[in-house]
């Protein structure tokens, strides 16, 4: 499955708990209330999850995630883990987390 299909997967799944399927600096990017909370660039998909949260600390410990700089300037996103697809069996349970946190309101800033 490529990551765009995994990507539209996790849409379907979570759009009954309010995800919508948009953009965010030109990329495709699951959204709630108005404001995005994973970010497909290339094979790689980014979360929102709140630099001070386990959820955070527990995808950057894995292989090949990096803090999510979608402009590839080195200026990375504190609030968000960028996961390769070689972790795509985690990609569900972490959009899950993602938008658990911006519902709780814990994940604010870049």
């Amino acid at each position: 499955m490529t990551p765009d299909q995994l990507f539209d997967e996790i849409a379907v799944d979570l759009a009954p708990l309010g995800a919508t399927a948009g953009a965010m600096f030109g990329k495709r990017a699951l959204k709630a209330h108005g404001k995005a909370f994973a970010c497909l660039k290339g094979d790689l998909l980014a979360f929102r999850l709140g630099d001070s949260s386990p959820a955070h600390a527990e995808a950057l410990a894995l292989p090949g995630a990096e803090l999510f700089d979608p402009s590839g300037k080195h200026r990375p996103f504190k609030d968000w883990v960028a996961l390769p697809d070689t972790h795509a069996e985690a990609w569900p349970a972490y959009a899950e987390k993602a938008l658990a946190a911006l519902e709780a309101g814990g994940s604010v800033g870049r």
